[in-house]
């Protein structure tokens, strides 16, 4: 006999989370079941930080009352099977359950490239308990060496935590710089020199071509440029970090739509299927800049989708504007952020992008442990709207990179950033004659430009 629930939730990450809790916080008498496979839920970027021994690897792990304080039925086991047409799912141990209305929040997995190797006992990705379980083991082990595969954030904060332990670590992608679809290429050079100054052996503007096995397990690293890293099968390893593809094979039904990256839904999260919302890193949606679809596979999207999915099934009618894309991470002493469109990225996309740039310090510069902080701002030069920002320097960035999503988000352009009001103190910003994100949209276009 089937459970009845009046909503089914598969998944549990940040998506499954926050819906769960936004609508019994909304409605508390609606019966809310969640079917989560793995053991924790987990804090996935902190993982590289538990791999480095900055904490306990219980940290990463997310408290089950997370959900099942405000009412909801946990219950461990993977998704098996969905009949749309019965509104029933089917759990690997058996169990049916019938809803009243299904959120599908599975995230994404990341990608194995279909390379021969890829699939060996001593490559890993970055994502699961048995994932940074499998690399501590053979990091606090006897690894001497480490190939890291992917300059994006995954990757970069990879192989800091490998140099912190001492390996032999090596950074490969086939972009020609670090960071590639966060930041342009200027903001990425400071990037580059601290890696290499760091040890990382760099070998960018190349992709893996095969690895060589032995054992079950790779012994060398081919690379396209002809290249090859050698490793000790027995101790070392590969960690991937190409990209996060949605995990959204087990719903087939011709009646769900479904694009490369994810399931359509639309602004209310609803998708093509009465009944059966989605949100998180397996939906495919558009930019909110240009409308056109972008990738935006980060748990700051699944939060604010799974809060406007359960307003909606709660009718309460809301909205989702769209993928902004703001994004921060670091590279040793460096903090990085970008946000919206990089220069390269809306030439891509059909604009006439212009960027200015500003420079000063974190705090006044006669304080002590003033250092340098840069801002990009990149626009569209024929109607001076601000398409998208990037921050540099060695003190958090993320406030900075929120501030010009909301420009972003409200249409401002660099006239109307430009005047920004902000606040300064000499132990928390440059002088009052000058901030970064001003100055940056004073020296885009000309006609803006003012003394320093």
């Amino acid at each position: 006999m089937a459970k009845e629930t009046d909503v089914l939730v598969i998944g549990g990450g940040p998506a499954g989370i926050t819906f769960s809790r936004t609508l019994k916080k909304l409605q508390p008498e609606t019966g809310i079941t969640m079917l989560r496979p793995e053991e924790h839920s987990m804090v996935y970027c902190a993982i590289p930080y538990a791999i480095e021994g900055l904490f306990d690897h219980g940290k990463v792990y997310k408290k089950d009352t997370l959900v099942t304080d405000v009412g909801v039925d946990l219950v461990r086991a993977q998704a098996a099977n969905v009949d749309f047409d019965k509104k029933e799912v089917t759990d690997s141990n058996g169990t049916v359950f019938r809803y009243g209305t299904l959120f599908i929040a599975t995230g994404a997995v990341p990608i194995r490239p279909r390379i021969p190797g890829a699939n060996a006992r001593n490559v890993f990705t970055i994502k699961t308990q048995d994932d940074m379980l499998a690399v501590t083991e053979r990091v606090d082990g006897r690894a001497k060496r480490v190939v890291v595969v992917g300059a994006g954030a995954i990757g970069i904060e990879q192989v800091q935590a490998y140099r912190e332990k001492g390996l032999e670590t090596y950074l490969v992608d086939i972009a020609t710089r670090v960071l590639p679809n966060m930041i342009d290429a200027d903001m990425a050079a400071p990037l580059r020199k601290v890696l290499e100054d760091k040890g990382v052996n760099l070998r960018l503007g190349a992709g893996v071509e095969k690895m060589d096995t032995t054992g079950g397990q790779v012994a060398r690293v081919r690379l396209t440029n002809g290249d090859a890293i050698e490793i000790n099968p027995e101790i070392d390893f590969v960690c991937l970090g190409v990209g996060m593809r949605p995990d959204v094979s087990l719903f087939d039904h011709p009646g769900l739509k479904r694009e490369r990256d994810g399931i359509v839904v639309d602004a209310h999260m609803r998708s093509s299927l009465p009944n059966v919302y989605a949100a998180g890193d397996n939906c495919h949606f558009p930019s909110a800049i240009d409308g056109k679809p972008i990738g935006g596979k980060l748990a700051t999207n699944a939060v604010p989708m799974a809060k406007i999915a359960a307003r909606n099934v709660a009718g309460i009618p809301d909205e989702y504007p769209g993928f902004f894309n703001g994004a921060a991470t670091c590279a040793f002493q460096y903090r990085v952020g970008a946000t919206g469109f990089t220069e390269e990225l809306a030439r891509q996309r059909g604009f006439e992008a212009i960027s200015g740039y500003g420079t000063t310090t974190s705090l006044f510069p006669m304080m002590p442990g003033a250092t340098k902080l840069k801002v990009k701002i990149v626009a569209d030069a024929a109607s001076g709207r601000v398409l998208g920002g990037q921050v540099l320097g060695e003190v958090p960035v993320t406030d900075k990179i929120d501030t010009i999503t909301l420009a972003i988000q409200q249409g401002l352009t660099l006239s109307q950033l430009a005047k920004l009001s902000y606040s300064a103190q000499p132990w928390q910003s440059f002088f009052p004659a000058r901030n970064a994100i001003v100055e940056a949209c004073e020296n885009a276009p000309k006609r803006l430009a003012s003394p320093v």
